[in-house]
């Protein structure tokens, strides 16, 4: 009677176990982009909100009042940042600036749909342009979550 308790008590904790493990699998996943933007500042603020809407509607030649832009998410590494952005003019799309003698220059601007499978290309074409591995990474995330 006693090897019968022992054995379903061990069967049950190795199924608690296998539990745990697919538990864990799960949430190193689901903590993912957190890995992806290590090194990179990622919020968005009143302040940053109003420097960045500034800059995407002088990229964007002053089609719409920079009130109007809404972000989604801002990155920055280093000189170089990325405002994921969204404007009555324009798809969402992500705007590249590099900071040169104190000033964020528009660089370029990668807009559409992308598979997280495409993460690698994302993330050459960002290194490209001149953006840090951080960001060029961090970007890759924010645009295929």
């Amino acid at each position: 009677m006693m090897s019968d308790f022992s054995y379903l008590a061990r069967r049950h904790a190795k199924i608690v176990m296998i539990g745990l493990t697919g538990l864990g699998m799960t949430l190193a996943s689901a903590f993912a982009a957190d890995n992806a933007c290590d090194g990179v500042k990622v919020e968005v603020t009143t302040a940053r909100k109003q420097e960045y809407a500034a800059l995407v509607a002088s990229a964007m030649g002053h089609k719409f009042k920079p009130a109007q832009a809404k972000f989604i998410t801002i990155m920055e590494s280093g000189d170089w940042s990325a405002a994921y952005v969204s404007t009555p003019v324009s798809d969402d799309g992500v705007m590249f600036f590099q900071t040169v003698s104190g000033k964020k220059q528009f660089r370029d601007v990668w807009g559409g749909y992308a598979e997280p499978s495409e993460k690698p290309e994302l993330v050459s074409w960002a290194k490209k342009l001149g953006a840090p591995q951080n960001l060029a990474a961090c970007f890759a995330e924010a645009v295929t979550e």
